[in-house]
């Protein structure tokens, strides 16, 4: 407990309860969007490969587009966890 970032107890309340929600986010998503090897991936692991993946959004025609860069390794990986979550409409 002396780690903690703030020094008011409010504070510190609510960055832990961001952190809890973040890690809860990331293990929903490896059991739900992920397959292979990201799926038994440590939370380092994942936020390394997938939430640091570059990207561009892209407006055109009404849509909004998430362009991912080709070159990354784990791009085909976040491709197909993105695909995988909208075939299931009981998750969006």
């Amino acid at each position: 407990m002396r780690n903690l970032p703030h020094h008011s107890f409010a504070h510190n309340q609510t960055w832990l309860e961001l952190s809890l929600i973040a890690q809860d986010l990331l293990c929903w998503t490896r059991l739900v969007c992920l397959q292979g090897e990201l799926a038994k991936a440590e939370p380092k692991r994942l936020r390394n490969c997938l939430l640091h993946t570059a990207g561009k959004l892209i407006r055109h025609g009404r849509r909004t587009r998430l362009k991912l860069d080709r070159g990354w390794p784990w791009s085909r990986a976040l491709t197909a966890a993105f695909r995988r979550l909208r075939a299931n409409p009981q998750l969006c």
